[in-house]
């Protein structure tokens, strides 16, 4: 089965009816991409064209959801390269890297990019939070200063803690995001994860996509 990409030219959100439009466009993607996660959750199509769709429908989103977010400062600086929107996009908070482990067993089941933690630092705090109530743990997307000026931000799912590590304390709308993915990675391979052991060559990670930069 073949998996073709087109484009679609996103709106110009520049008045009140171009952001409604770009709004609906951004939805029509995202229901795009919920049908991508189903079918190759289903076995419907393979890994790569996962993730060339993925990276394809995110791109998307990305490039209409930053119109919609700036400013007419923002717009003033990204088209003239000004030196406050250069400044802003070079200290923007990344992840360097990422790692996954079953909720149940706590063993791990893959890293992504480069997660420098030593595992003395986090293993303690991730079997706190397989050890804590149903109401702490479902409580959402945490973040924690660790040394080197680092944040670890770990990122529950109903069957796997995603943890993500950046350089700088991460942005809210980023912790959002992270959550997305992690939702992502869990529905597109919940076959494979509710039936353990889980082989990493079998899954699809979402998360790759935003390894050493942000949404856009």
């Amino acid at each position: 089965m073949a998996a073709t990409a087109v484009p679609s030219p996103p709106p110009e959100p520049k008045t009140q009816s171009g952001m409604a439009e770009a709004q609906q466009y951004i939805e029509k993607v995202q229901g795009k991409i919920d049908k991508l996660i189903e079918d190759f959750a289903e076995g419907n199509i393979n890994q790569a064209q996962f993730k060339e769709l993925y990276a394809h429908y995110q791109q998307e989103v990305r490039s209409v959801a930053g119109l919609l977010e700036m400013s007419d400062a923002d717009w003033q600086d990204a088209a003239t390269e000004g030196q406050s929107y250069v400044i802003r996009r070079q200290h923007a908070p990344r992840a360097k890297g990422y790692a996954i482990y079953d909720n149940e067993s706590g063993m791990p089941i893959s890293t992504l990019g480069k997660f420098e933690v030593d595992p003395a630092l986090f293993v303690p705090m991730l079997s706190s939070y397989r050890a804590a109530t149903a109401e702490i743990f479902g409580g959402g997307v945490k973040a924690t200063a660790i040394e080197g000026g680092r944040w670890l931000c770990f990122v529950p799912g109903e069957l796997t803690t995603m943890m993500a590590l950046f350089k700088a304390e991460p942005a809210p709308k980023q912790l959002e995001f992270l959550a997305q993915l992690h939702r992502h990675f869990e529905k597109a391979n919940q076959g494979h994860l509710a039936n353990p052991p889980v082989d990493p060559a079998a899954l699809v990670f979402p998360q790759e996509q935003y390894l050493g930069k942000w949404q856009r």
